[in-house]
């Protein structure tokens, strides 16, 4: 068991710490990144998506209207950007729409 640290600390960079310490930070990253998606794409768009899938820093979206994913096929870049800047962080590169 480890030692209690005597040190006082702020809550934010003890999770911090308990996320780097347990390497939890991918798990995160897609849950965060299913929660920006569905926040950023509004209700209709969100309606037609089944899965949302992050590997690597590929984004996999699968949509169950093949009309929806042409007309966002059009403005992947631009969707990229958008939730980059939700996310804070440049984590995708790449858009899949399926």
């Amino acid at each position: 068991m480890k030692k209690r640290m005597n040190e006082n600390m702020k809550l934010s960079e003890a999770l911090e710490n308990f996320v780097s310490t347990n390497k939890l930070q991918k798990g995160l990253d897609k849950v965060n990144v299913k929660d920006v998606w569905n926040e950023q794409m509004g209700p209709g768009i969100v309606k037609y998506t089944t899965a949302i899938k992050l590997e690597g820093s590929t984004l996999f979206i699968q949509l169950s209207s093949s009309v929806l994913r042409e007309e966002l096929s059009y403005g992947k870049d631009r969707i990229v950007k958008i939730l980059n800047e939700a996310l804070k962080k440049e984590l995708i590169t790449k858009l899949v729409l399926r």
